[in-house]
């Protein structure tokens, strides 16, 4: 896939943190495999082990987002709990999170204009990541690895299984079976109808929270709120408070997070310090930006994406932030971001020209490779997600020779925060069997 045939790799001394293991290890990368003698870009990555067992196989976890960095645990909990008493577990940085080289607006202006800044991340993609893999494999001198993808992970199992099966002894998939066909209008279409039903679920639980939320919308219509970061809340914002919908863990902390919103001052009710430090915190991309630059890139291969969920939106009335009766809505990036996110404001012609960009965009699966696919491969598909639709997450494991899928409705998109020890047993297991 490549034609580097491994990363320059440096290690920093082991530590422990309350009963795991953990060590940093630093790659140099091609910022292009395709030309492996041009710029390079560095890649981190955490290696976490019990410290009784450093010598197990690899297993490498490729985080949710995109955009995200690798989990940050403070100990053995959750999935990583289950996964250590079976593996050395790397915990990888995506080239451009956490502390890989990072992409955002302090550093894209480095690249050049804003047409060097589009050309450097189209780079930035699952084939991307999945071609640092393989290197960082390599440069650990490890055979076949177990490989675990939460969410957007997922997408870059299924292409690691596409472009490099041979790197790869066992695949899990939680919440992560996207459609291997654009375009991305179709994830859209469907997930506004899951996040619909969601809304109601939601609202016949908490019905009080109803009229305290629009309450809240129409509030800031009218009232200027400053968020902790100094620019004003909008509603549109606090649409994005929808994401909260899409967990067993998160559902019930939203109704916390309303049930405080407002306070008596001496200009009337206005919204809480504490409800404004909340929200300000959840509703800010300053710490991933390249998940609102490069959100609708992870479903398409050769189109543009020309803002998508916003031309969905366009057929959703009930989803306008100023409807009378408004809804949350999910994991959907829209023009106005660049408008109203500080950190995102100044990549606002990036994220035009990336929005309607057609090169660079290349194929993402191999859909006759994962036709013949031998890996075994097992994913958890969650019934209600609303981030990744169930009805495209089964199309796309019956494209997969031999993946095996557990559908459940006992956990939503962030299953792995609620059973994570569960989860990847079953996982893990099915694979083995």
């Amino acid at each position: 896939m490549t034609l580097a045939k491994s990363a320059v790799h440096r290690s920093l001394a082991p530590f422990e943190v309350r009963g795991l293991r953990a060590q940093d290890h630093y790659f140099t990368v091609p910022l292009d495999h395709t030309h492996p003698g041009g710029p390079s870009i560095e890649v981190f990555a955490r290696e976490l082990s019990d410290p009784k067992h450093i010598d197990l196989p690899w297993l490498l976890f490729l985080q949710g987002g995109p955009g995200g960095k690798g989990n940050r645990p403070a100990g053995m909990a959750g999935w990583l709990k289950e996964a250590v008493k079976s593996f050395r577990v790397l915990m990888l940085d995506q080239r451009g999170t956490g502390l890989s080289t990072p992409a955002n607006r302090q550093t894209l202006p480095l690249v050049g204009d804003t047409a060097a800044q589009a050309n450097y991340l189209s780079h930035f993609r699952a084939t991307d990541i999945v071609a640092d893999a393989e290197l960082i494999r390599h440069a650990l001198a490890s055979g076949p690895w177990s490989i675990f993808g939460q969410s957007f992970g997922g997408f870059c199992a299924l292409s690691y299984l596409s472009f490099a099966p041979e790197g790869v002894k066992e695949a899990l998939v939680t919440g992560g079976l996207g459609p291997l066909s654009g375009p991305a209008d179709q994830v859209y279409q469907a997930t506004f109808k899951r996040l619909r039903s969601r809304n109601a679920e939601y609202f016949a639980k908490y019905p009080r929270d109803r009229d305290t939320l629009t309450r809240i919308m129409h509030h800031v219509e009218q009232v200027p709120e400053q968020l902790p970061t100094g620019e004003r809340l909008t509603p549109e914002r606090l649409q994005m408070l929808g994401n909260f919908l899409g967990g067993n863990t998160r559902f019930d902390a939203l109704h916390f997070l309303l049930e405080d919103a407002f306070i008596d001052t001496a200009d009337g009710a206005r919204l809480s310090d504490s409800f404004l430090s909340s929200v300000g915190a959840y509703v800010s991309r300053s710490g991933n930006p390249l998940y609102a630059l490069m959100h609708e890139s992870i479903y398409v291969q050769g189109e543009a994406t020309n803002w998508a969920a916003d031309r969905v939106l366009a057929n959703n009335p009930d989803f306008h932030p100023y409807a009378a009766v408004p809804l949350l809505t999910g994991e959907a990036i829209y023009p106005w971001y660049f408008e109203q996110d500080p950190a995102l404001v100044p990549l606002k012609e990036l994220a035009d020209v990336l929005a309607a960009r057609t090169a660079g965009w290349g194929p993402l699966y191999d859909r006759e490779q994962l036709g013949r696919n031998t890996v075994p491969a097992a994913a958890a598909v969650y019934t209600d997600d609303i981030f990744v639709d169930r009805d495209i997450s089964l199309a796309t494991a019956a494209a997969v020779n031999g993946l095996q899928v557990w559908e459940t409705a006992d956990f939503h998109h962030d299953g792995i925060a609620d059973d994570g020890e569960g989860i990847f047993a079953r996982l893990l297991a099915m694979v083995r069997a």
